[in-house]
């Protein structure tokens, strides 16, 4: 689906001018392939605590580091271990992020005070350049979270930052984000590969990565050290103002055949063809491939909460593995 046109009260900057900004310690918005960040210098504490005020975001809730090449991970991390260098290498850049120990005093805020720190080499050209001209001002990572407010939907284009923040936030347009949803985090910081967020990068692909080193990834209970804290992992995220529910689609079909034509304030979204006679419910169709469906997951739910319905009720994705990073940022947006 088209993203909406950017509103009058949008402050769009070049990358240079948002390079600037950054080093003075001023908050952008960029574009990633995921989903738009809400940037600020990692190693600068104040501007950091301008995310968090921004966004409306608990302080001890960490935020993901964005730098511009593999070789700056030792700027932040340290004893970084061999299958993390291997899940570098295969892929990054791209929409991955290692929690990986981090360097005492470094990024502290950036962080939540945790001793981890979570970090992420983008693949999308503009985030690529302007981590570039950070890094020849000095600033070597960019602290991110998605630019929206906490716990909400997901900006995936530079008109919905725009919705977000209005003029209060400098935008560098970078156009719809490719993937849609936020990168798949591995754990690397308790001795083995630990799956705490699905995203495009699936399960098999790091596990076929891993293999020839012997290893695989654990679930997040599986290791007794204590986990971090990371990004997005909250029960409850990812939620529009209307009420989301999950159902397959008989059960679908079978709350809209009750409802008849008195339903209102309803829409569905859904991969099967679903009837009913109350012209008042928007439907909306899920594309059958997983990376399309989340792809156009945020900016559905966005416009769909636009329209003013109370009720978004979604058609449960299959089970299979490639559809993890969808049915993740489901379930969350319906347990908000």
């Amino acid at each position: 689906m088209n993203a909406p046109a950017l509103p009058p009260t949008a402050q769009l900057v070049t990358l240079s001018q948002a390079a600037d900004l950054l080093a003075q310690g001023q908050l952008v918005a960029m574009p990633t392939e995921t989903v738009y960040g809400l940037a600020a210098n990692a190693e600068n504490p104040q501007a950091v605590a301008q995310i968090f005020a921004t966004k409306g975001r608990p302080t001890d809730h960490p935020l993901i580091v964005h730098i511009a090449s593999a070789a700056a991970a030792p700027t932040f991390a340290q004893d970084i271990p061999a299958f993390a260098q291997v899940l570098m290498e295969k892929f990054w850049p791209g929409p991955l992020t290692l929690i990986l120990p981090r360097r005492p005093e470094v990024a502290t805020a950036a962080a939540g005070g945790q001793a981890s720190i979570g970090l992420r080499l983008p693949a999308h050209p503009q985030a690529q350049a302007l981590l570039q001209a950070c890094a020849e001002r000095g600033v070597q990572g960019l602290a991110a979270p998605s630019a929206n407010r906490f716990g909400k939907v997901s900006p995936t284009s530079a008109a919905h930052v725009a919705d977000e923040f209005g003029s209060a936030v400098p935008i560098v347009d970078g156009g719809d984000c490719a993937v849609g949803i936020e990168s798949t985090i591995v754990d690397c910081s308790r001795g083995v590969p630990i799956i705490l967020r699905p995203g495009q990068i699936s399960s098999a692909d790091l596990n076929a990565a891993l293999a020839p080193l012997g290893l695989q990834l654990q679930a997040p209970g599986s290791v007794q050290k204590s986990a971090p804290k990371a990004s997005g992992t909250l029960e409850a995220h990812y939620a529009p103002r209307a009420k989301v529910r999950l159902m397959d689609a008989p059960m679908l079909q079978t709350a809209l055949d009750v409802l008849g034509e008195d339903a209102k304030g309803i829409a569905t979204y859904s991969r099967a063809i679903l009837r009913t006679p109350a012209a008042a419910v928007l439907r909306r169709h899920m594309p059958p491939d997983a990376a399309a469906a989340a792809h156009e997951l945020f900016a559905v739910l966005r416009e769909l909460d636009a329209q003013g319905v109370a009720l978004i009720w979604v058609e449960s994705p299959p089970d299979d593995a490639a559809w993890d990073g969808v049915r993740d940022r489901l379930q969350r947006a319906a347990a908000a």
